[in-house]
């Protein structure tokens, strides 16, 4: 059993399409990060940078006690390599997954956040930031695009970790300043994903992260945004 502790956002989100496509037992447990919850002294110590998604595997393949694991590519990384599963056989095309696994993490992953708050959750507009974050996007999406020319997934024909680490980041083009039409095997390769069963069941009732409709307490802007050294 794995609990995994979750919010919907695109990082919260690889967890639950990782933990739906494999059918492994697990139990969600909700964070609320404009509340807080991720500061709470039992949270910190399964994720000491405060941030979901985490999980506590119940099982670990040493047989040893219960095993808590932060950052969402250690995570997917952790259980592809325990179980096997939506992980390539061959050595070299696990380590084309390792690469674009880390590629969304350093480069998508931050970007597109960045894109995403300045955008839409900032309190002023801030024109060169929007611009260069909305702008290095772009260029992050045509690198994935070029990857999948001739491909049904990131890695060839292999569904894998590389696609779920990068799928929810993609979800939210519109609200990044993109359009998948600039992309066509990006777009092809984001349709392809979004029909899986998996994906439906992962994504309902999940909305928008950067949606400009968000409206946020002063408090839980504070909470959310305004996060400082914590001793």
């Amino acid at each position: 059993m794995i609990d995994l502790y979750f919010a919907a956002t695109p990082n919260g989100l690889k967890l639950r399409l990782y933990l739906e496509e494999t059918g492994l037992a697990h139990r969600v447990v909700p964070v609320k990060l404009s509340a807080g919850e991720q500061f709470q002294p039992e949270f910190l110590a399964i994720s000491p940078n405060n941030k979901i998604p985490a999980i506590v595997d119940h099982a670990p393949a040493d047989g040893g006690e219960p095993l808590a694991v932060f950052e969402s590519g250690a995570i997917l990384l952790y259980l592809a390599r325990k179980t096997g599963l939506l992980w390539p056989r061959e050595e070299r095309a696990q380590l084309q997954a390792t690469q674009w696994l880390f590629w969304q993490m350093a480069g998508l992953g931050p970007m597109a956040g960045q894109a995403g708050h300045f955008r839409a959750h900032a309190p002023e507009a801030v024109p060169y930031a929007i611009e260069r974050y909305t702008r290095e996007v772009k260029r992050l999406f045509g690198a994935l695009d070029r990857q999948l020319q001739g491909c049904d997934f990131i890695v060839g024909e292999t569904y894998s970790i590389a696609d779920i680490a990068c799928y929810p980041w993609i979800v939210p083009h519109a609200g990044l300043g993109q359009t998948l039409a600039d992309t066509p095997n990006l777009q092809a390769w984001f349709e392809r994903i979004r029909a899986r069963p998996a994906t439906q069941r992962a994504y309902q009732g999940v909305d928008d992260p950067y949606a400009k409709t968000a409206n946020f307490s002063d408090e839980e802007r504070k909470v959310l945004f305004g996060q400082g050294a914590q001793k």
